[in-house]
């Protein structure tokens, strides 16, 4: 059995990677999870503990994780967690670590830009609905193409420019779909 949990805190070095038996590919980082907390007394933000996570993340997750996130950036990171017990000739401890289920860049501290990675249609990925590649890309909608009409839209007054950029900035709005 094992613990779920979910980490907010700071990549401690670039990720490594690394790689099973098998050749799949593993990102590793550490990650620095500090408490802090404001002290009305002083005005101030104050430190505490630091508690530090050895992550490892498999297979195509993994894969993105090493293109995406670097060292220094705030992360969100959901696993299973795992206490392993060690000892050396001079010293013993215990080390966190997390299977990580989830990755994403915390957006409360900056900006993030989602894209799919490139993937030739025989390199054997799959959706996780189980789709290859092939299938995905012979059926791609508009939505994946920066520029066209979305399939169905009809009326291009609503796509309106995000950030002042090209036709890969365009934000299109699709009524009120808030479900609140």
């Amino acid at each position: 059995m094992s613990d779920h949990i979910t980490l907010v805190g700071n990549i401690v070095g670039d990720p490594e990677e690394r790689a099973t038996r098998g050749g799949d590919p593993i990102a590793a980082f550490r990650l620095a999870v500090s408490e802090r907390r404001f002290d009305r007394e002083r005005g101030q933000w104050i430190d505490g503990h630091t508690n530090y996570y050895a992550v490892s993340v498999f297979g195509e997750l993994g894969r993105n994780a090493l293109a995406s996130l670097h060292k220094g950036e705030r992360v969100i990171v959901a696993g299973r967690l795992r206490l392993r017990e060690w000892e050396t000739d001079a010293k013993r401890g215990v080390s966190a670590d997390v299977t990580a289920d989830a990755v994403g860049h915390d957006l409360r501290w900056g900006v993030s830009a989602f894209r799919r990675p490139e993937r030739s249609p025989g390199d054997g990925a799959t959706t996780p609905e189980g789709r290859s590649a092939a299938e995905t890309a012979s059926d791609a909608d508009a939505w994946a193409v920066p520029g066209e009409e979305p399939a169905g839209l009809g009326d291009t007054s609503s796509v309106t420019e995000a950030r002042g950029g090209g036709s890969d900035s365009t934000l299109v709005e699709v009524g009120d779909a808030t479900p609140f």
